[in-house]
């Protein structure tokens, strides 16, 4: 794994801080358990009114929650004058998604100034082992001037 210098002493407080304010996490429970420089852990309690028809966690919900977890790996490398947005993912979902709770873990595989790509996965928990549910590649863009800081 590379090991990236992030571009703001503060990142962590940034990562944390915008994730604070993403409405979509807080409505599914999620929360921001690791920041690291370009790694970051989002979890999830397994919950019944997120399922689909056949009771494992709807796919649209483990997409989240990865998105997410790319998209602040991403951010804790990008100048503090930043933010993130998605611009482009592929999910590849090899099990259902039943267990106590889903950790979701966004790794950055390389940096850029405009453009950054990240890996991501998310694994079910039961038991205290974890299974592979599902795996993403995303893209994320750095736009400068903070889209949360605009009125």
């Amino acid at each position: 794994m590379p090991t990236f210098e992030p571009q703001d002493p503060n990142f962590d407080a940034r990562v944390r801080e915008s994730f604070a304010r993403q409405k979509a996490m807080e409505t599914i429970g999620a929360s921001l358990t690791s920041v690291a420089p370009g790694e970051v852990e989002i979890e999830l309690p397994f919950r019944g009114d997120l399922t689909q028809q056949h009771g494992f966690l709807h796919a649209g919900i483990v997409t989240t929650i990865v998105d997410s977890a790319c998209g602040y790996a991403a951010l804790s490398l990008m100048p503090s004058d930043s933010g993130v947005l998605s611009i482009e993912y592929k999910v590849n979902f090899v099990s259902p998604a039943t267990g106590k709770r889903m950790i979701a873990r966004g790794r950055v595989t390389k940096p850029g100034r405009t453009i950054t790509v990240c890996a991501g996965d998310v694994f079910a928990v039961a038991d205290g082992n974890e299974k592979l549910v599902a795996t993403m590649l995303a893209t994320m863009m750095t736009p400068r001037e903070r889209p949360d800081l605009q009125g």
